[in-house]
């Protein structure tokens, strides 16, 4: 090695930020090994790089002792005042070993260093930036799949969308551009893992943003959003301007802002209610399409007590019971839902238990 080598790895510095220091004491610990195993010596050795010439220079260290029992370790006292007469007992001494042939190994060992130490640093930029990203959206091409994973091309990392965080009946194939919602980001020994979700309520919340400017200045807010990919989901919107509505903002202009989440979503449909911080009016919006006709809230059982007209009623439970339940997790409240009729027959059977209590009587 030489000066150009310790310019090269000062050029690193600049373009890569990755410190010529950090870097020039990797290579003397790799050159360390690469000297015990290629001179096959048990020596306690160190070895040093010049910072401005790039010269290299193995020393052997050695404890000076009374008696040496293994003078790869040891050297002498006396032997080590003709060396230096201020040496002491426990000291170091010091010797250069350097191998005439050394310097090839070196400029392998060299290159070996900084190419993994590269590739560690692009490691560590990548993971930043994409750490920095998590629960936000992402686009990326599908190049390949198997069993488990969809892998998407992030075009400076792939990224990992499992089977099970995929819509489903959702059919993708290599070449398709999709939007995903980055769950997490792990940093393994291969890499950072980027795990990716197509079925994460945060992927809605997201394209909500892209698609409605009024979301994304902060005009419009979406307080909660309930989800079953690939089916139905609810969003809970509220304006902070009384003269903007959330929901035409949401809707767009011909429908044309939803439509193009549904579109990204494989057709699943979604319902934009208007937030209330009145619980009766929030879950009676929420069940909709469902027309309500009364709504009674138990604050202490956090359960709401829901009446619909009878031909309303298969509707607001929805098929198997899916507007329901998402209402539910829209609204964080249990929802009892009955019709007029089922309200008019407990009302009835209760009025006939106390006429028959107060005959008994």
């Amino acid at each position: 090695m030489n000066a150009d080598f310790i310019a090269a790895l000062d050029q690193l510095e600049t373009e890569r930020g990755i410190s010529s220091g950090v870097l020039l004491e990797a290579i003397e610990a790799a050159l360390i090994s690469a000297y015990k195993r290629n001179f096959s010596s048990a020596q306690n050795v160190r070895v040093e790089i010049d910072r401005l010439t790039g010269e290299i220079k193995v020393y052997a260290r050695k404890t000076i002792v009374d008696e040496p029992t293994d003078p790869r370790m040891e050297i002498s006292l006396d032997a080590a005042l003709d060396i230096n007469p201020n040496y002491q007992l426990g000291d170091i001494v010091e010797m250069e070993v350097t191998p005439r042939e050394f310097g090839r190994i070196a400029a392998q060992t060299a290159k070996q260093v900084v190419t993994q130490r590269i590739r560690e640093a692009e490691r560590g930029i990548i993971y930043s930036t994409y750490a920095d990203m998590e629960e936000d959206i992402i686009t990326g091409i599908i190049a390949r799949q198997d069993g488990r994973f969809s892998y998407v091309d992030l075009d400076r990392t792939e990224g990992l969308l499992p089977v099970t965080e995929q819509i489903p009946l959702e059919r993708l194939h290599m070449g398709d551009r999709i939007k995903a919602y980055i769950l997490r980001v792990e940093k393994t020994t291969k890499g950072p893992q980027i795990m990716l979700s197509r079925i994460h309520p945060g992927l809605l919340r997201r394209l909500l943003e892209l698609e409605v400017p009024e979301i994304f200045e902060g005009i419009v807010e979406v307080k909660a959003v309930a989800r079953e990919a690939g089916a139905r989901s609810k969003v809970a919107v509220f304006s902070r301007n009384k003269d903007v509505d959330p929901i035409g903002a949401c809707v767009g202009p011909k429908g044309m802002r939803i439509q193009a989440i549904v579109s990204e979503l494989k057709g699943e449909k979604i319902d934009v209610i208007e937030w209330s911080n009145d619980p009766a009016i929030f879950v009676a919006s929420a069940l909709s399409p469902a027309k309500v006709v009364d709504v009674e809230v138990l604050e202490g059982e956090k359960t709401a007590r829901v009446v619909v007209p009878d031909h309303q009623l298969s509707l607001a439970i929805g098929k198997e019971g899916q507007n329901a339940r998402l209402a539910a997790k829209l609204t964080g409240w249990k929802i009892d839902i009955k019709s007029e009729s089922q309200v008019g027959r407990m009302a009835s059977v209760f009025a006939d238990l106390d006429k028959n209590s107060f005959f008994s009587e």
